[in-house]
């Protein structure tokens, strides 16, 4: 295992015998349910001018370090909820380096979270993530209110979180029973953050920790504190470094213009339109995924938590909030089986040491692993709850079904400057649409696209972009006892049934110049099913139905998402592979948050090995 990695520690918190929750690991008192809530408003939100300062505003961000239960969260909330003249939209980024489990943290928010801010207890406890590592983006009030809690290390997260803060809520343990939460470099590193107009507060007065606040650009001074606290801080971005401060981006006031409608474009339309921003879609007919029966979205687990293992997982998390409660998608679990029996040692090996929920994956033993899938199964393997079927055409079908979405079938060869924005121009060279911002989210058509309009050179990356061609068969469930369960992966796939058929799949046929249903690959899907099975299904040879279609894929199975340095107002969205389902929520929210001007869902080393190049 990579020495990078560091396993997230879940809070080990109990209640004291005078009834207060306390935290073994630290040492330390939480904040109880009598004092919480008004140290909560004295000290973060008075402290921070709130709510007069974010009257009037599109959206105002806080930033937070120490979660805990999220009582400055609920009295933030609160607050924003009472205010007639309230901003358009609420962002809270909380960092929190040991989170409570789902189960501990919805019990104690019934006792621990002081009585006027429980029902929004209740609200943010039906949305904990897991403890797992890494940014999970919640939701609330229809997306008008969002929280994005990063779990982990806080100095590996504040290099790797990113968000223009109006406001910072300094919280957490005690310095001197954890020190590194209000380490100097951490702090000035924190506070970067902040635009010109930012302000800080905190209940800690310590001399070392203001002269940090000082050095990070902040005019501090100390106020009478809450209760039996003598002082508090308060800080306001220095006039003399307002000039290094991010700033405050302006929201899309035009439509936005997405080329695609595919998983990738649809995500990103859906994305936008959910912030109250105008899209235009525009796509070819028919749908690429049209005949696509069914899809599985399964996360991926790496011995050294890589890359592309912590994206499969960010996207995951994403697309199981954003797709909730929707008729094209159903949590039905996956189980994840090896042939060989020693990489299935290797897998579980892999499992203990990244020490991961076991609510979330788990190792599963021959006979569970058949009683979760309903077959006969040879081996056990990984199960993921989280684990997702899908309608392909269905799920977009009711992501683009959005008032904010309008669509045009054209199909765009080029773009051209245009003002200060871009002309799309169909194959006549005729105007097909015009906008400020321009998103490619149409496969392998985006690299013609920039190549067309000579904005492919400086993307190396892209150039060598290639199509992948591909088919899954559609198999009668009698063949399969009726079907699992739950998806079955390993090598090849094998999904639970609809409309009577099972999806087997997939075939990978590099250098293909055709795309298509194949005897070849046929056989290649039922020889993937028996060996998943560890038996022969009953299957006539021919004749299957099935889906077949093109993979977009660039070296190192990563998608391609961000906005081009060269061409200021394009943006790309391609490289999905065949993980379209795993990047289209995610992704969708990456590039919306950045158009406005929101903390970002995905931290910004993932965001940099994504980026168009």
């Amino acid at each position: 295992m990579s020495s990078s990695y560091l396993p997230l520690s879940p809070a080990r918190a109990e209640i004291d015998d005078a009834g207060r929750l306390f935290n073994r690991q630290y040492g330390d008192l939480y904040n109880g349910p009598k004092d919480a809530l008004g140290q909560a408003e004295q000290v973060f939100l008075q402290g921070n001018g709130l709510p007069q300062r974010w009257q009037g505003r599109d959206s105002f961000t806080v930033c937070e370090t120490g979660f805990g239960l999220g009582t400055n969260f609920l009295a933030l909330w609160r607050a924003w909820r009472e205010d007639p003249a309230r901003s358009r939209r609420l962002h809270m980024l909380s960092i929190e380096g040991h989170p409570f489990s789902q189960e501990d943290y919805r019990r104690l928010c019934e006792t621990q979270v002081p009585a006027p801010l429980r029902g929004l207890a209740r609200t943010l406890a039906a949305q904990w993530p897991q403890a797992l590592p890494g940014l999970h983006r919640l939701e609330f009030d229809g997306g008008a209110v969002t929280l994005t809690l990063a779990f982990g290390d806080i100095a590996r997260l504040v290099a790797r979180v990113s968000a223009c803060v109006d406001a910072f809520f300094l919280d957490g343990f005690a310095p001197k029973v954890n020190p590194a939460m209000w380490e100097p470099a951490l702090l000035r590193r924190l506070l970067r953050m902040g635009h010109a107009q930012a302000t800080l507060a905190t209940w800690c007065s310590a001399g070392y920790v203001r002269r940090a606040l000082q050095a990070g650009g902040f005019d501090v001074e100390r106020v009478p504190g809450f209760q039996g606290k003598q002082h508090m801080t308060v800080g306001r971005r220095a006039a003399w470094a307002g000039k290094h401060a991010p700033v405050l981006p302006d929201w899309p006031a035009e439509p936005v213009v997405v080329v695609g409608a595919g998983l990738a474009g649809a995500g990103i339309a859906h994305a936008l339109a959910l912030r109250g921003v105008a899209v235009q879609v525009v796509a070819e007919e028919p749908s690429a995924h049209a005949g696509h029966l069914a899809a599985a979205l399964t996360p991926l687990l790496a011995r050294d938590d890589n890359s592309r293992a912590r994206l499969v997982r960010a996207g995951s998390q994403r697309a199981l909030r954003r797709w909730q409660g929707m008729a094209a998608v159903q949590r039905v679990g996956t189980l994840q089986l090896e042939r060989d029996s020693g990489r299935q040692a290797a897998l579980a090996e892999t499992l203990e040491m990244l020490a991961l929920p076991q609510q979330w994956v788990r190792w599963v033993e021959p006979d569970e692993a058949r009683e979760l899938a309903g077959l006969p199964l040879p081996r056990g393997g990984l199960h993921f709850a989280d684990g997702l079927l899908v309608r392909p055409q269905a799920l977009i079908d009711r992501l683009l079904d959005h008032p904010g979405i309008s669509r045009r079938t054209a199909r765009v060869e080029r773009l051209a400057p245009e003002g200060q924005g871009w002309s799309l121009l169909g194959a006549d060279g005729h105007t097909v649409a015009r906008a400020r911002h321009v998103v490619l989210a149409n496969a392998i058509g985006a690299q013609s696209v920039l190549r067309s309009s000579e904005l492919l050179g400086p993307l190396p990356q892209m150039t060598n972009m290639h199509g992948l061609a591909g088919e899954v068969c559609h198999v009668p469930a009698a063949a399969f006892h009726g079907g699992p369960r739950c998806v079955i992966g390993g090598e090849g796939y094998l999904l639970p049934a609809l409309d009577g058929l099972c999806v087997a799949g997939s075939t990978y046929v590099p250098g293909a110049l055709t795309c298509g249903i194949s005897v070849q690959g046929q056989a290649v899907n039922r020889e993937k099913a028996a060996g998943l099975l560890g038996w022969a299904p009953d299957i006539p040879a021919g004749g299957w139905a099935g889906w077949a279609g093109w993979r977009a894929v660039v070296a190192g199975r990563l998608p391609v998402a961000g906005a081009l340095p060269h061409a200021p107002g394009v943006w790309l969205a391609s490289g999905y592979g065949s993980r379209g389902l795993t990047w289209s929520a995610l992704l969708g929210d990456v590039i919306a948050a950045q158009l406005c001007g929101e903390p970002l869902p995905l931290e910004t080393d993932l965001l940099a090995a994504i980026a168009p190049r």
